[in-house]
C-alpha cells in the first residue's frame, strides 16, 4: 500500500499537478523534477539527485509513513499529588501549591513517567527569554561598548522601542508563571519569594513602559536633555531570565532525584511466568500477578514478587536487598524476595506479596517519603519566610521614600531603582529552596549508592552520630569470594588436591563453587570430567573424578562418609581465624586436605576505618558469618565491636 500524496502512477500523473518529494517533503512540479524513480509500480519524483539516491538506498523507509510518537501515559488512577516544598499539601489532581505556587507532582514515582511537563515548559521559556534578553542588555549597556556602535545604527528613541518590544515577551510570557504565583500568594496571604519576584519585575517593567510612552507624566527632573525618561527594561528582563534559570536548575535536580527512584523501580521484572491449574505456563504483566498465583522462575531470571518456594532448588542473589553478594540457597518452604536474581536452578514459587506490598515497593516508597519529609531546620526556615516577605516589602517602601526625599537627582529615578533592587536582591530563593533541594538530592544520590535515609531528620542529625554500624560483606570486603588456600593433608599433592576439588565443584551450583573453579583456572590447572556427581544439600558434593572418589563439604559430610577429620581441625580453625570459609576434601575415603575461600577486604577499607576513628566515631560490624571469621576481620581492621551470626531481617 502506498501513500497517495507521495506516490503517483505514471499513467495517472497530470503534467500540471504538483507532488511531494518523499525524502525531503518539498513540493515540486513533476515536469521539472530533478530525478524520477519507479518502485513497486509507482513513480516517485525528487527535487535533487541526492534525494533520489537516498530513496534508492532504502525505499521502504520513505514509502511507509512514520509511526507517530506514542503519547505519554496518563497518571494511574488514584494518583496523589503533593508539593515538593510543602509535603502537607495533598491533592487528587495536578495543580499549583496554594502556599508557594509551585506545580504539584505525583507523590509516588512510576517507571513509565514522561519528562516533567513543568521542566519542559520552564526550559522553553528560559531559552526564548535568554535569546531576547541578550540584545536588551546590549542596548541598555551600549554606552559602555567601544565607539557606541549602536548609536550609529539607530536613534536612542528607536533603540528604546526595540528594548520595549524585546522585553515585553520576556516579562509577560517568560515571567507569567511568577506573576500567577505571586498573585496567588497575595490572595491567600502566603507571601513568599514569588511575591517579591512578581512585584519587583512588575514595578520595573510598568515604570519603564509608562516612562517611554508618556514621558510628560514625569517631573522634569526625570527627563534628560532629549526629554526622555530613563527606562529599566533590561532589569526586568534579566531578573525574569535569571529566575527562570533557577527554576530550570531546581526542576532538573528534582528530575534527577526521581531518576534515582526510577532506577530502583527498574530492578523489578516487567513480567512473570504464571502456571495455571491445567499445567500450562504463560508470561503475564507483573501487575496481573495476584497473591496465591504459582510462578516459575527460570535460571538467570529475576524473582517477580515476594513469595515462598514450592518446588526446586537454586541459589538466589539477594545482594540488592541484603548487601550480601554470596547467593543464598533456596528450597521448598524458603522465602524469596521480588527483584532478586535466581541462579542456575529452576524454582516454582507461590506469590504472597505483590504490587505495593513487595519489599522493593516499600523501599521505593520509603525513599520517596524521605525526599519530601521535612527536616527540623526547615521549620526555622518556614518561620523566617513567613515574616521575611512582608518585611522586605516594607523595607522597599521605606527605601523608595528615603531616596525620593533625600536622594540625588533625579530623586524618583534613584528611589525606584533602589526599591526594586531591595525587592529582588532580598528574594529568599535560597531560603525557600536550599533545604528542600539538598534533602531531595541527598536522598536521591544516596539511593543510587545503596544508602537509604528514613527521613530528612535522619540526614540532619547525622552530624551528631558517634557510632557507625557497618555490614561486613560488600561493605568492608570486596563482596566476591575468592580462593585463598588449598592445604594438603599427608602426602597429597597441593595441585592435585585443587584440581580434583575444582573439577568436582564445576558441576555444582553452590555459591562458593565458582570461586574454587576460578582459583584453579588462574593457577593453570586443567580440570577433569566428573562422573556420578551428587549434590548433598547443606553438606557438600561428591562424585568420581579421574577414577577417584572425591567428596568436598563441611564436617557433617565427613562424619556421614566416616572420614576422620579431627587431625585437620586445628588447621581448619586457623584458616577460619584468618576469615576464610573452610571445606574438607576427601579422596577415596580418607581426608586429603582443606580448601579455604574468603571474601578479601577492600583496599580502601583500612584507610576509611582510620579516618572514621580519627573523627571519634565508634565502628560496629554486623555479619551473618561465624564469630571466628567475623573476629578475624575485626582484628585486621581494628573494629570496635562485632555482632556475628546475624540474620538479614535482624540487621
Amino acid at each position: 500500500m502506498h501513500r497517495q500524496d507521495d506516490a503517483h502512477h505514471g499513467h495517472e500523473q497530470n503534467a500540471g499537478s504538483s507532488v511531494r518529494d518523499p525524502v525531503c517533503g518539498m513540493t515540486i512540479d513533476p515536469a521539472k523534477a530533478a530525478a524520477k524513480v519507479e518502485y513497486a509500480g509507482t513513480k516517485y519524483y525528487f527535487c535533487s539527485a541526492g534525494c533520489a539516491a537516498k530513496f534508492r538506498a532504502d525505499p521502504e523507509r520513505y514509502v511507509k509513513p512514520p509511526e507517530p510518537k506514542p503519547p505519554a501515559p496518563p497518571p494511574p488512577a488514584g494518583t496523589v499529588y503533593t508539593c515538593p516544598m510543602h509535603p502537607e499539601i495533598i491533592r487528587d489532581a495536578p495543580g499549583a501549591c496554594p502556599i508557594c505556587g509551585m506545580a504539584l507532582e505525583p507523590r509516588t514515582v512510576t517507571l513509565e513517567e514522561a519528562e516533567n511537563p513543568e521542566l519542559v515548559d520552564m526550559r522553553r521559556r528560559f531559552w526564548v527569554s535568554t535569546l531576547l534578553t541578550v540584545p536588551v542588555i546590549a542596548i541598555a549597556m551600549r554606552h559602555y561598548l567601544p565607539g557606541d556602535p549602536l548609536a550609529r545604527i539607530a536613534s536612542p528613541a528607536v533603540l528604546t522601542w526595540l528594548e520595549l518590544l524585546l522585553a515585553t515577551p520576556v516579562v509577560l510570557w517568560g515571567g507569567w508563571p511568577f506573576f500567577v504565583r505571586g498573585w496567588r500568594s497575595v490572595v491567600t496571604w502566603n507571601l513568599n519569594m514569588y511575591t517579591l519576584i512578581a512585584l519587583g519585575v512588575a514595578v520595573a517593567y510598568v515604570y519603564s513602559v509608562v516612562a517611554h510612552l508618556f514621558p510628560r507624566l514625569f517631573p522634569a527632573s526625570f527627563r534628560n536633555q532629549a526629554g526622555e525618561v530613563g527606562v529599566y527594561f533590561e532589569a526586568a528582563a534579566v531578573i525574569t531570565t535569571l529566575v527562570l534559570l533557577g527554576e530550570v536548575l531546581q526542576l532538573q535536580a528534582r528530575s534527577r532525584t526521581s531518576a534515582a527512584i526510577k532506577a530502583l523501580l527498574g530492578l523489578a521484572p516487567k513480567t512473570a511466568r504464571r502456571l495455571s491449574n491445567n499445567g500450562t505456563e504463560q508470561d503475564v504483566p507483573l501487575d496481573q500477578v495476584q497473591p496465591g498465583d504459582r510462578l516459575r522462575v527460570r535460571p538467570g531470571e529475576q524473582v517477580p514478587v515476594d513469595g515462598v518456594v514450592l518446588d526446586g532448588r537454586s541459589a538466589v542473589d539477594e545482594s540488592m536487598i541484603t548487601g550480601e553478594p554470596i547467593p543464598v540457597e533456596k528450597g521448598p518452604g524458603d522465602r524469596v524476595i521480588g527483584a532478586t536474581v535466581n541462579g542456575t536452578g529452576s524454582l516454582v514459587m507461590q506469590a504472597q506479596r505483590v504490587g505495593a506490598e513487595t519489599l522493593l515497593a516499600q523501599i521505593v516508597r520509603m525513599v520517596a517519603e524521605a525526599q519530601r519529609s521535612r527536616a527540623p531546620i526547615q521549620k526555622l526556615a518556614d518561620r523566617v519566610s513567613a515574616v521575611f516577605a512582608p518585611t522586605v516589602v516594607i523595607i522597599a517602601a521605606v527605601t523608595f521614600a528615603v531616596w525620593g526625599v533625600v536622594g540625588p537627582d533625579p530623586k524618583m529615578a534613584h528611589a525606584l531603582i533602589n526599591a526594586v533592587a531591595v525587592l529582588i536582591i532580598a528574594c529568599p530563593c535560597a531560603l525557600g529552596l536550599a533545604t528542600p533541594m539538598s534533602i531531595m538530592v541527598a536522598t536521591g544520590k544516596g539511593a543510587t549508592m545503596g544508602v537509604l535515609f528514613k527521613n530528612a531528620e535522619a540526614i540532619e542529625v547525622l552530624r551528631t552520630v558517634n557510632t557507625l554500624v557497618l555490614d561486613k560483606t560488600g561493605t568492608l570486603t570486596v563482596g566476591k569470594p575468592r580462593l585463598t588456600s588449598a592445604v594438603p593433608v599427608g602426602n597429597t599433592d597441593p595441585s592435585e588436591l585443587l584440581m580434583l576439588a575444582a573439577s568436582l565443584e564445576r558441576s555444582s551450583e553452590h555459591p562458593l563453587a565458582a570461586a574454587i573453579v576460578q582459583g584453579a583456572e588462574e593457577k593453570g590447572l586443567k580440570l577433569a570430567a566428573v562422573e556420578d556427581f551428587e549434590a548433598l544439600a547443606g553438606r557438600g558434593v561428591r562424585g568420581r573424578v579421574a577414577g577417584r572418589r572425591v567428596a568436598l563439604g563441611n564436617a557433617k559430610l565427613m562424619e556421614e562418609l566416616q572420614v576422620a577429620a579431627p587431625a585437620a581441625a586445628e588447621q581448619a580453625e586457623g584458616l577460619r581465624r584468618e576469615g576464610a570459609t573452610v571445606m574438607f576434601v576427601a579422596l577415596d575415603g580418607r581426608l586429603a586436605g582443606l580448601i579455604g575461600v574468603a571474601d578479601p577486604i577492600k583496599e580502601t577499607t583500612p584507610e576509611a576505618i582510620r579516618q572514621l576513628h580519627a573523627e571519634g566515631i565508634r565502628i560496629v560490624m554486623l555479619t551473618g558469618d561465624s564469630r571466628t571469621t567475623a573476629e578475624a576481620v575485626a582484628r585486621r581492621l581494628g573494629i570496635d565491636q562485632v555482632q556475628a551470626e546475624v540474620l538479614p531481617d535482624q540487621k
